[in-house]
């Protein structure tokens, strides 16, 4: 029986809201004032939808309790205020700890707030089971390996490109090797490796925390995002002197990601001879087992025809002739070319194979290839 989540008081409400957001995979919880109620929805399996209209009454309580567990002051309504708090999930010796980031923001009818659930059992996930095909599984787990260069996993926000790194980082931890995350945040503990959060306020940035990382001996760096020059060459300088980097970029394919490094103003030279391989991602929903069968007349469009969410990507390893068109400065269709050439497939081919076996919708590999 579903909830009527606009009979709940506030505090009864983010309980409620919180157990049913873990049990369901929910990622983030999003309320917004409007004239005359406030609407409630979530993020399930990445799709943004409607959950209920509450009053304004539950809200203030609602929105009350959410700053005292994060710590943002009460009293200020009128600009963003940014915090965290934890809950407790689960059932006796089951139980865990939710992480729950906190964001609000003014809006014309009153404070706007968003609530990312950062829950480790959807957020650390083996390797094996984030639904890469066997062979880019198999070549992730080879270049993790590799003594050094740089590894580079490309999408949009919400693509799942933390929790592929962490995956990888799960592969490699407790074989001998010093792991070291430069994250922000930290999103989820790893036990075995150390992990540090930068603080702009602090002048501890991605460039000077790598920096800085660099000092204490380190076999694996995990920068958490590239973006800028500094941290960029950086991280390639880094990989070229006996280590390996892993990190993130904002493009929209594996061959975009090199030019975009090129287009920072990193030098070609120490770029073509660092770079290992390009994992570039996103989520796409997975069908429910019922809508599988031949027989089945689900409708791609309908929420419910699905029931999870799985990687589709498409990954670029460096070569010989990539590298020479890297220093060549060839166009990025001549470098998906010459990549297509050596056996590369697009994430869009990826998705036509996905789509022969049933495991998503054609919709669904549109929606998010767009």
């Amino acid at each position: 029986m579903s909830t009527n989540w606009a009979t709940l008081d506030g505090e009864t409400l983010l309980t409620s809201l919180q157990q049913e957001c873990v049990q369901k995979g929910v990622s983030d919880i999003h309320i917004s004032p409007e004239k005359n109620d406030v609407r409630l929805e979530w993020r399930l399996h990445g799709v943004l939808l409607p959950l209920a209209r509450i009053t304004r009454g539950n809200f203030d309580m609602l929105m009350r309790r959410v700053k005292f567990m994060s710590k943002l002051k009460l009293n200020v309504t009128n600009i963003p205020q940014d915090g965290q708090y934890t809950f407790e999930t689960g059932e006796g010796n089951a139980k865990w700890t939710v992480n729950v980031r906190v964001a609000t923001i003014p809006s014309r009818f009153g404070e706007a707030l968003t609530l990312r659930l950062l829950d480790p059992h959807h957020g650390i996930i083996p390797l094996e089971k984030l639904g890469f095909p066997v062979k880019i599984k198999e070549q992730l787990q080879k270049l993790v390996e590799l003594p050094n260069g740089l590894i580079l996993v490309t999408g949009p926000t919400g693509s799942g490109k933390t929790t592929t790194l962490y995956a990888l980082l799960s592969t490699i931890i407790g074989k001998e090797r010093n792991i070291i995350t430069l994250e922000d945040p930290v999103e989820y503990e790893l036990p075995g490796i150390i992990q540090s959060e930068i603080d702009a306020d602090h002048d501890y940035t991605f460039a000077g925390g790598l920096r800085s990382i660099l000092r204490h001996d380190p076999d694996v760096i995990l920068v958490g995002e590239i973006r800028d020059l500094e941290t960029a060459q950086t991280a390639i300088n880094a990989s070229l002197t006996g280590h390996v980097v892993l990190s993130t970029l904002h493009t929209n394919s594996a061959v975009e990601s090199i030019h975009r490094l090129l287009s920072m103003g990193v030098s070609p030279y120490t770029l073509a001879p660092a770079l290992r391989a390009v994992l570039a991602q996103r989520l796409v929903r997975t069908m429910a087992p019922r809508c599988r069968d031949d027989n089945a007349h689900c409708d791609p469009m309908d929420n419910a025809t699905y029931d999870g969410q799985m990687c589709l990507s498409e990954l670029l390893q460096n070569s010989a002739t990539i590298q020479q068109a890297i220093l060549s400065f060839e166009s990025a269709s001549s470098l998906l070319e010459l990549a297509k050439k050596e056996g590369f497939k697009t994430m869009r081919e990826w998705g036509e194979e996905m789509i022969r076996q049933k495991i998503t919708s054609r919709e669904e590999v549109e929606r998010v290839c767009m």
